[in-house]
């Protein structure tokens, strides 16, 4: 069942850089206007189920709770501002590949948390991150647009880790519709504040621009966000956030060809870098998780 949980979210989330890019390209739509209405729309879908099988679990919501899935909102906000902005100023298969370091990303804060990490997950940071001066640099040479895309890009990454970190802990003791509802809600609201103070306006838009938001939302929020979001109750913020990291490929293949994008061979390197990287900072952690059960079974029987 994880399994093909994890082929929808992959499919849902690879669909989600052409898709912006598409709508941002083709309709009068703003960045904004597709976070909030992917969000708002979302949290409306995941709230129906539970407040007809089980309203009380929206009463039952602890501080701690509440707190988790707060801090997870406002990191999906900004990180939705800063990557839906990206794809604007540069190619979505950089912008995707910069912001899918989020298991980087993840590894680093819990380093700062006092987690040590094993040589293996080092090196592997060090390859990923060599991805991403591959793609950068590329992209440093085409326009200094690109470049500042491919920084929010970059931030939106790290924003998506502490997104994914808050997120785990909130599921583990919240149900799925419980924690989407709340989180996609909350980031709404944040959203529709940055969209009235930077004057994006969130309604007025042709057919063309609500059938992308309404794809969108579909597509990326209710089946990509929501399939990992639902993962994260029994898979660790890290093996899920290397799920993910098979959107690179399937964001650039869709790009290729519904968005007629080229891109530089040394791109595709970079991407290939960030795989390998990311594979390598996972398997690390997964061994050095093995050895320190090991060693706790060996220390219980003595």
């Amino acid at each position: 069942m994880n399994f093909l949980i994890s082929a929808l979210g992959v499919l849902g989330v690879a669909s989600s850089g052409p898709l912006i890019a598409g709508t941002l390209g083709a309709t009068s739509v703003t960045a904004l206007a597709i976070a909030f209405w992917r969000n708002a729309i979302a949290a409306l879908v995941m709230a129906a189920p539970v407040a007809i099988r089980e309203p009380r679990q929206f009463r039952k919501i602890t501080r701690r709770e509440l707190s988790w899935s707060a801090v997870a909102a406002v990191a999906l906000a900004f990180h939705f501002a800063c990557f839906i902005t990206a794809l604007q100023l540069t190619s979505v298969a950089a912008a995707t590949a910069l912001v899918c370091l989020q298991s980087a990303w993840i590894a680093v804060f819990q380093l700062f948390r006092g987690t040590r990490h094993r040589w293996p997950v080092l090196v592997g940071l060090g390859i990923a991150f060599g991805g991403v001066v591959a793609i950068t640099g590329f992209d440093m040479g085409s326009s200094p647009e690109a470049l500042l895309g491919d920084v929010l890009a970059l931030a939106g990454g790290a924003l998506a880790g502490l997104y994914t970190l808050a997120g785990g802990k909130a599921r583990q003791s919240m149900g799925t519709g419980t924690y989407t509802t709340l989180c996609y809600g909350i980031c709404a609201a944040i959203v529709a504040v940055l969209a009235l103070l930077g004057g994006q306006p969130l309604t007025g838009f042709d057919a063309g621009g609500w059938l992308g938001i309404i794809a969108i939302t579909v597509c990326a929020q209710l089946v990509g966000h929501t399939a990992f979001n639902h993962l994260l109750a029994t898979m660790s913020p890290l093996l899920v956030s290397m799920i993910i990291l098979l959107e690179i490929p399937g964001a650039a293949i869709l790009a290729a060809v519904f968005l007629n994008e080229t891109l530089p061979a040394g791109t595709y390197a970079g991407l290939a870098l960030i795989l390998v990287g990311l594979a390598v900072v996972v398997s690390g952690q997964r061994r050095g998780k093995a050895e320190a059960e090991r060693r706790e079974a060996e220390w219980g029987t003595d």
